[in-house]
C-alpha cells in the first residue's frame, strides 16, 4: 500500500510511490501504450529530480501501468517542424536522461510488455533493467523517419556493442526478452507479470546497500573514455531536431496516421 508520501501528478501522466526508500515512478497513459507526450516528459522529470533530492529515497523504481511499458514517442502529437522548434521539444527528453545518469542512486527499469523507440531508449539508460518474459524491445526510431535520441547513441551501444546498435536502429525488428538478456540490452527476466515485484526485491537490496559508492559506480561508468555521454546527448539533440524538418519525417507522420506503410524518399539527410 503507498504511504503518506504517494501522491499522483495533476494530470495523472505519471504516478509517485515511495515505501521502503524506493520511489516508484509510473507512466500512466496505458491507454495509449504510455507513449511518451511533452506533457509525461515534463512530469517525468520533476519527478525524477524529486527522487533524487529526497534524502528518504535511495533507489528509483521506472515502471509503466497497464500491459506496456512505454511504446515511444507519441506520434500522433508529432508534425512537421523547423530544427529550432524540434530541439526545444527534444531538449525535454533529453534531460529526462541526463537526470537517470547524473543522479547518484540506482534507477532500475521494470519493463513488461513492449518497449519501443523512446521505451527501449528509457530502459537501457536506466542502471538495471528487469523484464517479463514475454516483453520485447525495437528501437524503432527510422519508421517514422527519424534516427533516435534519449541517450540512444549512448546508452544502446554501451550495452549491446556498436555492431549490435547500428543493426537495431537500422533493422529494428523486434527482440523478445530473452534476446536482449543475451545481448545485455536487458539484466534480469522474470516471469510475466511479476517485472516490478522482481525490480522491487533488487532495489530493496540496493537501498540497504552503500549508497555513495553506487554514485561513485555511476560516475566513473557515465564516462567511457572516448565520448562523453552529455556532449553525444547534444549531438542527438541537434540531429533529431533537423530530421523533424524532413520529408521522410512528415511521411512517416503521414502514414502512421492513415495506416499505410511509408515510403521514404531519403531527401534533407542530416549531417551529425
Amino acid at each position: 500500500m503507498p504511504d503518506a508520501s504517494s501522491a499522483v501528478m495533476p494530470a495523472e501522466l505519471v504516478l509517485w510511490d515511495v515505501s521502503e526508500g524506493i520511489a516508484t515512478l509510473t507512466f500512466n497513459r496505458p491507454e495509449r501504450h504510455n507513449a511518451f507526450t511533452t506533457d509525461m516528459e515534463h512530469q517525468y522529470f520533476d519527478l525524477l529530480e524529486r527522487a533524487a533530492n529526497d534524502p528518504e529515497v535511495r533507489v528509483i523504481i521506472v515502471t509503466g501501468a497497464g500491459s506496456v511499458f512505454c511504446s515511444g514517442g507519441d506520434i500522433s502529437t508529432m508534425q512537421r517542424m523547423p530544427p529550432q522548434r524540434a530541439l526545444e521539444r527534444i531538449d525535454l527528453a533529453q534531460r529526462v536522461i541526463r537526470a537517470i545518469w547524473k543522479t547518484p542512486k540506482p534507477v532500475l527499469a521494470a519493463v513488461e510488455g513492449s518497449a519501443y523507440g523512446a521505451g527501449t531508449a528509457l530502459a537501457a539508460a536506466c542502471d538495471r533493467v528487469v523484464a517479463a518474459r514475454d516483453a520485447t524491445f525495437a528501437t524503432t526510431f527510422t519508421n517514422v523517419g527519424l534516427a533516435g535520441d534519449m541517450g540512444t547513441f549512448a546508452s544502446l551501444p554501451a550495452r549491446v556493442g556498436a555492431a549490435r546498435a547500428r543493426q537495431m536502429l537500422m533493422l529494428p525488428a523486434p527482440i523478445t526478452a530473452q534476446e536482449a538478456l543475451a545481448l545485455g540490452l536487458v539484466d534480469a527476466v522474470a516471469e510475466p507479470g511479476q517485472a516490478l515485484e522482481s525490480a522491487r526485491r533488487d532495489a530493496r537490496q540496493l537501498a540497504a546497500g552503500p549508497s555513495r559508492a553506487y554514485g561513485v559506480i555511476k560516475a566513473l561508468l557515465a564516462d567511457p573514455g572516448t565520448v562523453n555521454p552529455f556532449e553525444l546527448l547534444q549531438r542527438e539533440a541537434t540531429c533529431q531536431s533537423e530530421l523533424f524538418d524532413t520529408d521522410d519525417f512528415a511521411e512517416g507522420v503521414a502514414a502512421f496516421r492513415e495506416k499505410r506503410r511509408p515510403v521514404f524518399g531519403g531527401r534533407r539527410g542530416v549531417q551529425p
